[in-house]
Parts: C-alpha cells; structure tokens; sequence
C-alpha cells in the first residue's frame, strides 16, 4: 500500500470530505493539522510551493493536489491505482 499524507485545518469542511474517501477506500493515512502554521505548514509549502489551500494530499510523496483533485482521480478510476489499491 502507498504512503499517504495529508495536510489539514481544523474546521475545513473539505478536508473533511477528502479523509471521508480514503477513510471509505479503507486507506491509512498520515494527518498533518497545519491550523496554527508552524513547520508543518512550511513543510508543505516547501514540497508544493503552489499549495495555498487545504487539503493537500500526497501519494508516496506525489502531490495529488486538494479535495477536488481526488474526488476527480476517483471518479476516473486513477485514485486505487495510486493508492496501491488496484
């Protein structure tokens, strides 16, 4: 199985949908609260300069991008075989 990390914010409701998809497909996964900045939060930044917003999902160090960019991979069949699940 893959190595899943993902970057979050107390209260995003669209961090909230991501970790219901991989909670749904059963993936484990590694949360990073970004809330209050800090290294985290840098960390990101630092593998995706571009990541602004919240979530940000990464696939065996592979930025896939936030809660719309999953829900897309899912519905075209892309997200198990990244996920090691197909």
């Amino acid at each position: 199985m893959a190595r899943v990390e993902i970057y979050t914010k107390w209260g995003c409701p669209y961090c909230v949908r991501a970790k219901a998809l991989l909670d749904r497909k059963g993936v484990a996964y590694e949360e990073h609260d970004i809330t209050m900045g800090g290294p985290r939060r840098d960390e990101m930044m630092a593998r995706k300069p571009d990541a602004w917003t919240v979530p940000q999902v990464f696939v065996d160090d592979v930025p896939l991008g936030g809660c719309d960019d999953i829900h897309a991979l899912d519905r075209d069949g892309k997200l198990d075989p990244l996920l090691g699940l197909a």
